[in-house]
Order: C-alpha cells, then structure tokens, then sequence
C-alpha cells in the first residue's frame, strides 16, 4: 500500500479521502460511480441512444444522492473505450469539459484497465485482458502487475494466428479467455465479464489519486482498436444536373 496523504482541493476544501466521480458511455448504457467516504454509490441506466441528453442529469442526480455538489468532486476519472464510438466520444468529451470548467484532474480508464483486479491475481506478471469485439472479434492487450506493455490487438477468433504465442506463465482473463489460453499456449485462463464498470473506473482513480505522489494524468483521449463500422448508404447517390 502507499502513503495515505491529505487532499487539498482547489476550492480550499481537506479531506482525508478523495472525491472521484467516475463515468461510461462506451457500452450501451450510462452509468456513473461516485467514490465519497470509502464507499460507492452507482446510477447505471441501460440505453443504446441517448446518453449525451442522459448523462449530465444523471451525474447532478448522483451528487445529489450523496448530497454533494460539483464543487467537492476531486477527480473525474472516465472510461475511454473500446466500445461504441459514439458513446466513448460522449464521455471524453463531457469529462474534459468538467475537468476545464471545475479545475480538478481527469483520467482516462480504459475497459481493459477496468476490468483489472488490483488487488488480486489480474495485477501479476502477465495477463491478457480480453473483452468483445464485433464480428465475432476480440480485442487483447497484455499487462505486467497492472500496467499495460503494448497496445491492443484485435483478433479473429475464427482465424487465430497460427503462430500465437503469449509470454511464458501468461494467464488469460476475459472474453472467449479459454480459447485464447489453448492458441496462444497460454499457462491459464479465466473467464471474467466486464461489471459494474464506472464503479472500477472511479476505484482506479482512486487508487492513483490517493496514493501516487507527484502524478497527473494526461489527457483523456479515446481509445479506438478499428474503424468504424459505417455502411455506405444503400440507395443510388443523387444525379446533379448541369
């Protein structure tokens, strides 16, 4: 464990804990966490559309569940993706502006961060995260005791490569963990939904805001493993007349 340290808002407020409000659009759903006196509290709404009309309103509604106001959130961490594209930009995007407006730091978190254990044995010496991708894809990332070595690959679980390997002693956790452990002779597997995900996101930033000395995060920026699966228009493009 770190050093516990004393947070000093920007607004002149102490406390021995910090604030985090953490959120995601990048499935489809909205849902939010706030991290106040050493417990969660959690709005999720399942929804394809809307979630750039839903989200503000649900955060206010958050706040004011734990009768908080935008003025005590100490950092805003949010989910970056892979996901919907529509919805990760929605997050990003809202996050960055809260981040301007409040003067507080903004982390961005991604699905395979999120979906870490930090304490348990998803932080050792290397795991594949794997999470669901279209097509019957999957997107794989390795890490080394939580910290990510490469970026994401996306593969065809159809048509694995043939030549597959992970690192010795790599266990795989996710999405199809089981058929990814045999291709890539991995040592072990274990299959692992992606839950309760603005609830992870807001931990992790917790845990690095309370007990990094000297860290700030980048950015916030989307996370996007392929192009969009945008469909060319199926009706004849319109004639211009001279």
């Amino acid at each position: 464990m770190g050093i516990k340290v004393i947070i000093t808002h920007p607004n002149g407020n102490r406390r021995s804990e910090p604030v985090v409000l953490g959120f995601d659009t990048s499935l489809p759903h909205c849902d939010a966490a706030l991290f106040h006196d050493a417990d969660f509290n959690n709005l999720t709404e399942p929804m394809k559309r809307g979630q750039g009309e839903r989200l503000m309103p649900l955060l206010e509604e958050l706040l004011a569940s734990e009768g908080l106001t935008w003025k005590d959130i100490e950092l805003i961490a949010v989910g970056i993706g892979p996901g919907n594209f529509t919805g990760i930009r929605i997050a990003v995007a809202a996050a960055r502006g809260l981040g301007l407006g409040l003067g507080i730091p903004v982390l961005g978190v991604s699905s395979f961060e999120a979906m870490l254990d930090p304490d348990g044995q998803s932080a050792g010496p290397s795991i594949m995260m794997s999470l669901p991708a279209p097509r019957d894809h999957a997107y794989v990332q390795h890490f080394r005791y939580g910290k990510p070595t490469s970026p994401p690959v996306d593969y065809d679980l159809e048509n694995l490569p043939d030549d597959l390997q992970f690192p010795i002693n790599t266990e795989v956790i996710g999405y199809e963990a089981e058929k990814l452990c045999l291709a890539g002779h991995a040592s072990s597997w274990e299959a692992r939904d992606l839950q309760k995900v603005a609830a992870r996101i807001a931990r992790r930033g917790y845990v690095l805001f309370n007990y990094e000395r000297d860290w700030m995060p980048e950015r916030p920026s989307p996370l996007y493993i392929r192009a969009a699966d945008a469909a060319p228009p199926r009706d004849p493009a319109p004639v211009i007349l001279p």
